[in-house]
């Protein structure tokens, strides 16, 4: 997104926490200050947020800003709309995460924090606009923001680098052996995305179709006791853990899995999804994030139940002719609706309507 708004406008990034250092440098064309605030937390995170408003205001007398746009809810999106209010600029937010969410026995989300469920709050209340990676984000988001602020405006995949070729001889070698299905997965090695319940739903299908074969991308804290009950469920012969993989790498996987399968207790939206879409491979996956708008009822299941993933995938595997026609269905909409030509656009189209109106309010004060 960055890339693509760069080659049309001045672009300022202000990154809080990564890299883990301070330092201004450029990325596609964008500026970017990097306050290199890491895992600071508690009464940490003032002095952060405070040079983070010191910042864009400075940048702001050197050279105005028409939109300022928080990605992420919590700190991002407080921090924009905090600049706003002193700037007088309009501030969008976008929810890309689990901002709205408590899921307490796996530790995850921020409404399990104080300080993360003020912040967001007040960040949702007081932004002009509010964005979602989802329909089903932008429900949970609805009782958080004003009427006629909140729309559904996804991140797009960027098709260039993302799209249909024949796999060569490496990425034929990595995924297994010819002849195997091929199963591809790509998280990271963490409790949100329950790779538990995936290897579990691949060993159901394993007994029926022994030539099934899960390829893991990722790494995390898990990676050892997935690897064990991988062991444990008898998947050693199935199972791959490729480890972390560059981004520009992950094409070739894409175009050599013969299905995706996603496990997640919870997306924002899913852009891993959208990726493999637009390289031609199908999915199937829990009922989370931007999935029930992008597959067939049939495809999905229900968060933590390896029975009704591995039925979803069974189904797929069992009928070539329709894992095709799921294939073609995916790159298709993929590429209509979901490509960072299509959506990039509508981000400038929101940007330009906030800015429109907020010159007017400036030009006719009365009738702010």
């Amino acid at each position: 997104l960055v890339r693509e708004l760069s080659s049309r406008h001045d672009v300022y990034v202000l990154t809080l926490r990564y890299p883990h250092q301070r330092r201004v440098y450029h990325v596609f064309g964008a500026t970017v200050y990097s306050l290199g605030g890491a895992t600071a937390g508690g009464l940490h995170r003032l002095p952060l947020l405070t040079r983070g408003l010191a910042a864009m205001r400075q940048a702001h007398h050197q050279a105005p800003f028409d939109v300022l746009h928080g990605l992420w809810a919590d700190e991002p999106g407080f921090l924009a709309v905090s600049a706003g209010r002193l700037l007088g600029v309009p501030a969008v937010v976008s929810l890309l995460g689990g901002e709205l969410v408590a899921l307490p026995e796996i530790g995850y989300g921020g409404q399990l924090s104080r300080s993360n469920r003020w912040l967001a709050g007040q960040a949702l209340r007081r932004a002009q606009a509010v964005t979602t990676g989802s329909e089903l984000l932008r429900v949970i988001a609805a009782p958080y923001v004003g009427r006629g602020q909140l729309t559904v405006q996804p991140l797009g995949v960027d098709t260039l680098l993302f799209c249909p070729a024949q796999p060569d001889p490496v990425s034929e070698s990595v995924l297994g052996l010819a002849g195997e299905f091929k199963l591809l997965h790509v998280a990271s090695l963490v409790p949100i995305k329950d790779q538990v319940t995936l290897l579990r739903s691949v060993a159901l299908v394993a007994r029926q179709h022994p030539g099934v074969h899960l390829h893991v991308l990722g790494a995390g804290p898990l990676r050892a006791f997935l690897n064990t009950e991988a062991q444990e469920l008898n998947l050693s012969e199935h199972v791959t853990f490729h480890g972390d993989v560059s981004h520009d790498r992950l094409p070739d996987f894409y175009r050599a899995a013969d299905l995706f399968v996603l496990s997640s207790r919870y997306e924002s939206q899913s852009l891993v999804v959208l990726e493999a879409a637009a390289c031609g491979c199908p999915a199937v996956g829990t009922a989370v994030g931007i999935l029930p708008e992008l597959l067939p009822p049939e495809h999905l299941a229900s968060v933590g139940d390896p029975a009704a993933l591995a039925a979803a995938v069974g189904r797929l595997l069992e009928q070539p002719q329709r894992l095709v026609d799921a294939g073609i269905a995916a790159y298709r909409l993929a590429t209509s609706c979901y490509s960072l030509s299509q959506t990039a656009p509508g981000f400038e189209a929101l940007y330009r309507t906030l800015a429109a109106s907020s010159s007017s309010d400036a030009e006719h004060p009365d009738d702010a």
